[in-house]
């Protein structure tokens, strides 16, 4: 009795395809810690002179210091949902001026 199965080109070693392919890519990838030390630089310039001292002030909280929305909006005595929208406003200035950095 024959199988039903698809025996295309890839079925055979899909597994196998997928695992070679990331062998290959460890191998053949370069060494990014000269853009990453580049990233990390122009984002401390970028926070010092393109965000507000509130937007910094609320990313330390929430990245340097880990905690979480309500708990700044608590800490501060603001709206969480300002807290949220604050957070992503600076976010987003600071991947318009990082995108093209590296």
């Amino acid at each position: 009795m024959r199988s039903t199965r698809y025996e295309g080109p890839f079925s055979s070693r899909a597994g196998e395809w997928i695992g070679d392919l990331t062998v290959w890519t460890r191998q053949n990838a370069g060494d990014n810690s000269e853009r990453l030390e580049r990233l990390r630089r122009n984002l401390r310039q970028a926070r010092e002179r393109e965000l507000t001292p509130r937007q910094r002030q609320l990313l330390e909280l929430y990245y340097e210091r880990g905690m979480n929305i309500p708990q700044i909006a608590e800490e501060l005595g603001l709206n969480r949902s300002t807290v949220s929208r604050t957070l992503r406003r600076a976010r987003d200035r600071l991947y318009r001026c990082l995108r093209y950095a590296l």
